[in-house]
């Protein structure tokens, strides 16, 4: 029996002010446990909430960059409910009208595209944190968090599958990350996921669903989602109804469990936050925030493809962070001859391979774009050959140096002197006497395995075009 999986995510950013939403506390990570929790944030009597300029201006932003209607009066409202990391018994959040409805966000999903609608953004303050390791069977509370200014975005239940999950949450990462508002650090916490997840037979009403939390990495995303779309799967087809629930996602064991039945609105019992006023945005100040936004990645991949010649999938590629995408911009603008396609193929290529492989960001990388600028220059110039190039490069990132000296000290320079090209291919036809003639009869194969030996004869020092012009040259002569 066919099934469609409909999901949905709900992802919390931590947005990128130094102090916390309605208080002056540090939100810097790493502090000793309960050090950067002002009286505030735990609610001592008395004291008030006092609204964050700086995270309204990443609301702003976000609102912008996703093309949704930013409520030009919004409010903050009291959830409510009991937990031990939560010390006023409620979260001030905003429900009935948040700052920001609508928008869309484009993913790209292999070869396709397709647009993920957002239903809201709201502003709100996060909880403490329960730490439950080294406390001999008891659990610690640490308040740093409280109050640390969020943005939840919500989507609509658009995507259907994992892999669409994953590749909206990467989008969204991107994005976040892209126009400042996230620094999206995922083992800090900085971007979370929740991801409601149901199944149905097609054409048939939604299933009910169950919300997966606290996701903190795409891999976990991926297998938390895959995991419960089979087990729905399995109960439903074993005559078991789906009940509506929170869950966990084990890493260890690659399952989820419930950890409580799901609440709806109602349980939570909203109301206007009498201690803050409705927030008003006016449009100097939405023009204001506008003036300092960057080119978004969507409008980027738009020009890369247009101007740059790239296709749809390099151009996403590439525009996948912020970092990314001006490191392969410098690399472009500064080769003497512009050759995007080259940059692109080593940027997503040799330097993003070893960039996984020693498990570095960007920023941390041992060739700058100036490095590898020097690098594609010899390419074009005619000094290295791409696989020349390829063993320069392996020494840049392993040992450092500039290109020019390593080129020079380990004479990897390839050859020029047509000359020496030409009698090192008379002594392969010499040697390999049965590929001649299996090339003049016709067999395409053949040429290839000269080239080859001709390569190797020279160490690969020689220039692999010239190489295919002389060889054939002499064998059709």
């Amino acid at each position: 029996m066919q099934w469609e999986t409909v999901i949905g995510l709900e992802v919390h950013t931590q947005l990128t002010t130094k102090s916390k939403i309605f208080s002056g506390a540090s939100t810097a990570f790493g502090a000793e446990p309960n050090s950067q929790a002002c009286g505030i944030d735990v609610a001592l009597p008395g004291v008030l909430p006092v609204l964050n300029r700086g995270a309204v201006e990443c609301a702003i932003r976000f609102g912008l960059a996703i093309g949704g209607k930013l409520n030009r009066v919004n409010v903050f409202d009291r959830k409510n409910y009991f937990y031990p990391d939560l010390p006023k018994g409620y979260q001030i959040s905003q429900f009935e009208t948040p700052i920001v409805e609508g928008g869309a966000l484009t993913i790209q999903v292999g070869d396709r595209e397709k647009t993920i609608r957002l239903t809201r953004a709201h502003l709100e303050e996060d909880a403490g944190k329960s730490l439950h390791e080294g406390f001999h069977g008891m659990t610690g509370i640490d308040l740093n968090r409280a109050g640390t200014p969020l943005l939840e975005i919500v989507s609509e239940p658009d995507m259907g599958s994992a892999t669409e999950a994953v590749a909206y949450a990467k989008a969204l990462h991107g994005l976040v990350t892209w126009i400042g508002t996230c620094d999206g650090n995922m083992q800090e916490g900085s971007f979370r996921c929740d991801a409601n997840v149901s199944v149905r037979r097609p054409g048939e009403p939604l299933g009910t669903r169950r919300e997966i939390k606290n996701l903190n990495s795409f891999r976990f995303l991926e297998q938390a989602i895959n995991y419960e779309v089979r087990w729905q799967i399995g109960e439903i087809e074993d005559g078991r109804a789906i009940q509506q629930a929170t869950v966990l996602f084990d890493s260890d064991s690659g399952e989820t469990r419930m950890m409580r039945t799901k609440e709806d609105a109602h349980d939570y019992r909203y109301f206007p936050d009498p201690d803050l006023l409705p927030v008003k945005l006016d449009e100097d100040w939405i023009e204001q925030v506008r003036a300092t936004m960057p080119e978004l990645p969507q409008a980027r991949r738009a020009r890369y493809q247009t101007e740059f010649g790239l296709s749809a999938y390099d151009a996403g590629a590439l525009t996948g962070s912020h970092v990314l995408s001006d490191y392969f911009e410098a690399v472009v603008a500064s080769l003497p001859k512009a050759d995007p396609k080259l940059v692109a193929n080593w940027v997503m290529g040799e330097l993003s391979a070893a960039l996984n492989k020693a498990e570095l960001g960007l920023a941390e990388s041992p060739i700058t774009a100036i490095m590898l600028t020097k690098l594609l220059g010899r390419i074009q110039d005619g000094t290295l050959s791409g696989k020349l190039a390829k063993q320069v490069f392996e020494v840049m990132w392993t040992e450092g140096g500039e290109p020019d000296a390593i080129i020079a000290a380990k004479g990897l320079k390839q050859m020029s002197d047509s000359g020496e090209v030409e009698r090192i291919i008379d002594e392969v036809l010499a040697a390999n006497a049965k590929s001649v003639e299996e090339f003049r009869a016709g067999k395409d194969k053949a040429f290839n395995a000269l080239v080859g030996q001709v390569m190797k004869a020279t160490k690969g020092k020689a220039n692999p075009a010239q190489v295919n012009d002389l060889l054939r040259a002499k064998l059709t002569g």
